[in-house]
């Protein structure tokens, strides 16, 4: 018989490194379930408490990574000291703070949340559509794929077109759906949440006689002249 088979302190480690392995197994096995009820939880949540964004469908392959759809439409600016990061922030919010870029809205982030909310029930009422699915769609079509730029040779300036960049893109389709809206609410009885509904759905079904689509389309219409 061997020393180690008598030896009851040998026998006390190794029951002791037994224990060991089992608290850790149970410690991992903890911590999987708790990420994955995290997981679970993000993946439940719904912006306003009302609409989903686990099912949203894009349409342009080239602004799809840049267009964001979360549940959290208010990030407290987070992500505004890093370069670049804008691009992870949901797109609601992005709509909110370009909408925040007006005169009489500058600052009063709830105030322009409760009009995007109120935006989003009139388009769920007037399409039967989830108001996010409506609103990727209509910044895909808002999106200006050519734009001009101005050269200089000897003194002259002269427009030359380029493609836009992806993220350019989403920027101004941006742009146009919030300068649609202030022009549709300002000195107006329609108010700033009908002006905003109207301008999605129409960016959304492509109508020509939205400003957002008007304005991508003088974009590349003076930016076809200028090839």
């Amino acid at each position: 018989m061997s020393e180690s088979d008598t030896d009851p302190d040998i026998d006390d480690d190794a029951h002791n490194n037994g224990d060991n392995d089992v608290d850790v197994a149970v410690d991992e096995s903890e911590s999987a379930e708790t990420t994955t009820d995290t997981d679970t939880a993000s993946a439940n949540a719904k912006l306003f408490g009302e609409w989903d964004v686990s099912e949203i469908e894009y349409e342009d392959p080239s602004t799809q990574r840049y267009i964001t759809v979360t549940p959290i439409a208010h990030t407290m600016g987070r992500h505004a000291a890093k370069q670049f990061e804008k691009s992870k922030i949901s797109v609601v919010e992005r709509l909110i703070n370009r909408l925040m870029q007006t005169e009489d809205n500058t600052g009063h982030k709830q105030k322009t949340m409760n009009i995007v909310e109120d935006a989003f029930d009139t388009i769920h009422s007037r399409t039967e559509e989830n108001p996010v699915q409506v609103l990727v769609r209509g910044v895909e079509n808002a999106a200006p794929r050519e734009e001009t730029v101005r050269l200089k040779y000897g003194g002259i300036s002269v427009p030359q077109a380029v493609d836009v960049a992806p993220q350019r893109r989403v920027d101004q389709a941006l742009k146009f759906i919030a300068d649609g809206t202030q022009r549709g609410s300002y000195k107006s009885a329609q108010s700033a949440a009908d002006s905003l509904a109207q301008v999605i759905i129409g960016a959304a079904n492509y109508d020509v006689q939205s400003y957002a689509v008007g304005q991508k389309e003088e974009s590349e219409r003076v930016a076809e002249a200028a090839r």
